[in-house]
């Protein structure tokens, strides 16, 4: 995902993707956009999601092994409220139009946002990462190492609520017998 942290590259593909596609002479600029949508809902929403891609950045852009740049809409509904958000995403992938359609780059990022919640998000949140100062030598990636392990030994033991089973561990520590019922 294309972030506020890289502006100039941020800038490029929401350039491609929002500018006037008008020419000097009145023509219009002829763009390889390819678009998917798709819509599901759960979790008390309904949310559409519309992917589109295009090459037209590749050797234009400074950015090393871009093949495809995305823009991703989201429109969600809240069915009790009725309450609607909108979102737009831009991103970059490796692979190539041939190799990564717009309906698998879709699935593709719906992967990172279930990794990103489910791994980094609990890193950050539940273990406090981004409140570390653990920066000399590699000091960092331990630290991440062992917070990575925690988490992994507590979904093997079956525990939905990495935070919950966390306080759960830290609460019982000194007693904790051999089948810890860390669901609980």
């Amino acid at each position: 995902m294309v972030k506020d942290n890289q502006p100039i590259l941020r800038a490029e593909v929401e350039e491609l993707f929002t500018a006037d596609d008008l020419t000097v002479e009145g023509g219009h600029v002829v763009h390889d956009f390819q678009t998917v949508a798709k819509t599901e809902k759960g979790h008390g929403r309904i949310e559409r999601r519309t992917l589109t891609t295009s090459s037209e950045l590749k050797g234009y852009s400074e950015w090393p092994g871009m093949e495809q740049v995305f823009r991703l809409d989201r429109y969600r509904v809240n069915t009790k409220t009725g309450e609607v958000e909108e979102e737009v995403s831009y991103g970059l992938t490796s692979l190539s139009a041939a190799e990564a359609s717009p309906q698998r780059l879709l699935g593709y990022v719906r992967e990172y946002w279930g990794i990103e919640n489910g791994l980094h998000r609990c890193r950050d949140v539940t273990f406090h990462k981004d409140r570390t100062r653990m920066t000399k030598g590699k000091t960092g990636h331990v630290v991440a190492s062992l917070n990575n392990l925690a988490i992994g030994i507590l979904r093997h033991a079956g525990a939905t609520n990495v935070a919950a089973a966390r306080r759960w561990c830290q609460a019982n520590l000194l007693t904790l017998p051999s089948h810890a019922p860390l669901l609980q």
